[in-house]
């Protein structure tokens, strides 16, 4: 199985609503269909002949064998979560990708946007019930985003107004989750890193989602010692 490949970029293209990359990889070429953002970026910056990683989920079927490509692992499972619900195959969880962000997505299910769902080709009504009730739950037990799930928040934990920052903390989340730390122990060092966030913009504009994973691991990291001693 694959989980990802880095590569030399040859190509990219659009084939009606699917964007695709061409990947070279140790003299093999990889085609993989990517989200139209992706493309976007790429078809901007006019990027050729560049090194480029990209998270792999990999489809077998009987005549062929299907790449999907994703600038982030988040990315990657989520996908693979939509394409888990009965009925919805990998266009439709591309489609629904390529339209909305992953908090929008988690937003419409939270909130039952069942409007927002079927403005996706290919999702009626009964696909978007379905959608909605499953992902819910699965959401709720595999990505536990208290960012977005917690019915009940405290006013000081996380009263951020900035669309920026606010998509920053939940990625953030979302990150240190896969990176297997506790959600008890994100959910105590979100306060403390909200507050550095000025401190960071200040700072030579320093603010990125690098540093905040960072600085939100060395908490986390320096915590865990102290509990062991």
């Amino acid at each position: 199985m694959i989980s990802w490949i880095s590569g030399d970029l040859v190509d990219f293209w659009q084939t009606n609503q699917k964007f695709f990359v061409l990947i070279n990889c140790q003299g093999l070429g990889y085609e993989i269909q990517i989200l139209e953002s992706f493309f976007l970026k790429l078809k901007k910056n006019q990027i050729s002949n560049k090194n480029i990683t990209l998270w792999i989920k990999h489809i077998k079927k009987e005549d062929s064998d299907l790449l999907f490509g994703f600038t982030s692992k988040e990315q990657k499972n989520f996908f693979i979560e939509i394409l888990s619900i009965r009925g919805v195959g990998s266009q439709i969880s591309m489609a629904i990708l390529n339209k909305f962000s992953i908090n929008e997505v988690i937003n419409a299910i939270k909130t039952q946007n069942k409007k927002l769902i079927c403005s996706v080709p290919g999702i009626g009504q009964k696909m978007s019930d379905r959608l909605i009730l499953e992902l819910k739950s699965k959401l709720k037990s595999k990505f536990k985003s208290e960012i977005l799930f917690e019915e009940e928040k405290s006013k000081d934990e996380l009263e951020i107004k900035d669309p920026e920052i606010i998509k920053l903390m939940e990625d953030l989340q979302l990150t240190l989750q896969s990176l297997n730390y506790k959600n008890k122990e994100i959910k105590t060092i979100l306060p403390i890193i909200i507050k550095e966030i000025d401190f960071f913009a200040k700072k030579e504009n320093n603010l990125s989602f690098e540093n905040l994973l960072k600085l939100a691991m060395n908490y986390l990291d320096k915590d865990s010692s102290n509990l062991a001693r």
